[in-house]
């Protein structure tokens, strides 16, 4: 699960950062919309399917990070005006799942709620709803983000409504139904893959290449100590009463990097997460004296044929730079979502990007891809690469089913000018 806070910056004008004359805050300022900066970014652990934060509901979750993005804010609970949080599944978490969540992290019954569904990108389109409502002065604050737990997701028994007078019933797999299966041509996501895998040329052993590397780069930056930074640990309750602390993601120490060759093609579905960035205007960073991680310098969204949803973030993309005023050269670091392998290697192959600049600290293959949570995840984890590699620009991009996609320009600042 993500969240995210947003402030606006009412009554600046000509104020912020020093790249506060860019194209993008020209035209921001030109059409009257403040800039929206990221004053917090953190996540909770993400967990393997049906493995350490399976108790959890997903709301449960959304609640455990929008409390901490608050918190490493330092922004007063009464001060948040809206949430919206991104979630696929949603069947049997109840009515409003985003009030839920916001209500279990403390914030005032006057929040008003969305739940957002763009498939694997709701936590990123979350974020990019959430600033536009403070862009336009609708809301000064605003928690955006994502969850999901894909161990929590039920089956269907569709044909029990009407009554089952004869015979078998068939269970429908709600995860797969409503997360993991294209509605438009009835194929499994993972079908869409490989016809993006066979049309450009990527072979199964640069996906297995690709998938090695992913876990590598994270186990990597965990053994480095560079992932703390985005992780708020979480209290998972056990038998008896006991509560355990998990901090660390999950998948990455059980994968088996040998076997990983004689697997079978297959959609990892995880457990769970949680992450949360603040995002603050500059009179807001100054009237609750917030700390300044980053500023959102564009974002944009695209659609495609439903099948070749891999690489609609090559679409989404451009738009998102043109929004910012800026071209892909001048991007530092890149964070592509890794549904599968093939997408970040056709991203990179179509986009022309550096491998060594792309998903620096592993990616979605190593350490998991809860669909509604991912997108904001790919937010924290960019800021995260940006300050511990000392780069300025980046960004982010993620495909979702329907053949949609959605990205989002990144700048790392940590001050604002006078």
């Amino acid at each position: 699960m993500v969240g995210v806070l947003l402030q606006e910056a009412a009554g600046v004008s000509g104020r912020g950062l020093a790249s506060d004359n860019g194209p993008a805050s020209k035209r921001a300022r030109q059409g009257g919309m403040e800039p929206v900066y990221i004053c917090a970014a953190v996540r909770t652990p993400l967990g393997a399917f049906l493995g350490g934060l399976a108790p959890l509901a997903a709301t449960d979750l959304g609640a455990a990070a929008i409390r901490a993005a608050v918190q490493r804010a330092g922004v007063p609970p009464e001060a948040v005006g809206e949430v919206y949080m991104g979630n696929v599944c949603s069947a049997n978490l109840g009515q409003a799942p985003a009030r839920q969540a916001a209500l279990k992290a403390g914030l005032p019954l006057e929040v008003d709620c969305t739940t957002v569904n763009k498939v694997c990108s709701s936590g990123l389109k979350a974020i990019m709803l959430g600033a536009q409502s403070i862009m336009v002065g609708n809301h000064s604050i605003v928690v955006a983000g994502g969850m999901e737990s894909m161990s929590n997701i039920p089956y269907y028994a569709p044909s029990v409504r009407g009554g089952v007078r004869l015979g078998h019933a068939q269970l429908v797999d709600g995860m797969l139904h409503d997360g993991l299966w294209d509605a438009f041509h009835d194929i499994h996501m993972g079908e869409c893959a490989e016809m993006c895998a066979e049309r450009l040329g990527i072979g199964r052993e640069a996906q297995d290449e690709h998938a090695i590397s992913s876990v590598e780069r994270a186990r990597a930056a965990v053994a480095a100590g560079l992932v703390d930074w985005e992780i708020a640990p979480l209290e998972v309750p056990g038998k008896g009463g006991a509560v355990a602390l998990v901090k660390e993601d999950e998948a990455i120490s059980k994968m088996n990097v040998d076997k990983l060759r004689k697997l079978k093609p297959f959609f990892r579905p995880q457990g769970g997460t949680i992450t949360a960035v603040v995002l603050a205007s500059a009179s807001a960073v100054r009237q609750y004296r917030l700390p300044v991680l980053g500023r959102i310098l564009g974002f944009g969204d695209a659609a495609v044929d439903p099948r070749d949803f891999p690489t609609a973030p090559t679409v989404a993309v451009p738009k998102a730079l043109e929004h910012a005023g800026l071209s892909s050269g001048q991007v530092d670091y890149w964070e592509v979502n890794e549904a599968f392998s093939v997408v970040d290697l056709a991203n990179r192959q179509l986009l022309g990007l550096d491998p060594d600049r792309v998903n620096v600290f592993g990616g979605a293959v190593a350490i998991g891809h809860p669909i509604g949570a991912s997108g904001t995840r790919l937010v924290v984890t960019l800021l995260n690469v940006l300050r511990c590699k000392g780069g300025r620009l980046g960004v982010a991009a993620i495909c979702n089913g329907g053949g949609g996609a959605s990205a989002m320009v990144l700048e790392r600042t940590e001050a604002l000018e006078e």
